[in-house]
């Protein structure tokens, strides 16, 4: 199996005080990933994003939690 397939990305999410949710995933090898933002009145915006090596530093500084995979793969299919 390839190495690329191996990979165990990571999760996050914020909730802002309007209303603003954003979700991000994180390649902890490539430090590639995918954010999702999704405004109080339901619209959605996706973005592929590279990350520098002090993602995981930011993320917590930014006040981001942890989530799962399946929360983020729900909003981003479009099913949450």
């Amino acid at each position: 199996m390839a190495k690329g397939q191996n990979i165990v990305h990571q999760y996050f999410k914020k909730q802002l005080d309007d209303g603003l949710r954003i979700f991000v995933k994180v390649n902890p090898i490539a430090f590639t990933g995918t954010e999702i933002s999704i405004g109080a009145s339901g619209d959605m915006q996706v973005r592929d994003l590279t990350f520098d090596e002090q993602i995981f530093d930011d993320l917590k500084a930014d006040g981001f939690d942890h989530c799962n995979p399946l929360e983020f793969n729900l909003y981003l299919s479009g099913l949450a």
